[in-house]
């Protein structure tokens, strides 16, 4: 009865049978958490990107400042700029940076060397200076933006 009571405590063997379960439980739960992770990053640059649209063309109708507003789009951010034609070194432009791994892979409006990656608004109809798609993308995810021609952006 006396060696019942001196056996306390864990042999070798528990402990490395509790280190592996732990270890199966992390190496199946840490890459769910990785997905989750991304799927939000490239969510918030899909709200980003439709909330700059938004702003731009609500500034536009509302004739902020007797102005049109426009978005420019970068691989790693949005740029919302005031007039007809974006200029990198205006002070009223307002940068809408991405989280990495969230980027602009494809940009499909009718942008060619010579005509850059923008898109304004008519002050009196709202209307786009042009349609097309966005893609926005991470390493394994993907969503498409469109702009349709009355200025309206939706997601797929």
């Amino acid at each position: 009865m006396e060696n019942f009571f001196l056996k306390k405590g864990m042999t070798v063997i528990e402990i490395l049978i509790v280190l592996a379960v732990i270890g199966i439980i992390v190496s199946v739960v840490l890459p769910q958490f990785s997905k989750i992770k991304e799927q939000q990053v490239l969510k918030s640059g899909v709200q980003d990107t439709l909330s700059s649209i938004d702003k731009a063309r609500v500034e536009t109708l509302s004739s902020l400042n007797s102005s049109s507003y426009g978005v420019h789009f970068q691989s790693d951010k949005v740029i919302i700029f005031k007039g007809a034609v974006f200029s990198v070194s205006d002070a009223n432009n307002e940068i809408i940076g991405f989280t990495t791994p969230a980027k602009i892979s494809s940009v499909a409006l009718g942008c060619t060397p010579t005509i850059p990656c923008d898109i304004y608004f008519n002050r009196l109809s709202g209307s786009p200076s042009t349609n097309g798609t966005i893609t926005i993308s991470t390493t394994n995810y993907s969503k498409i933006i469109t702009i349709s021609a009355t200025g309206g952006a939706s997601v797929n």
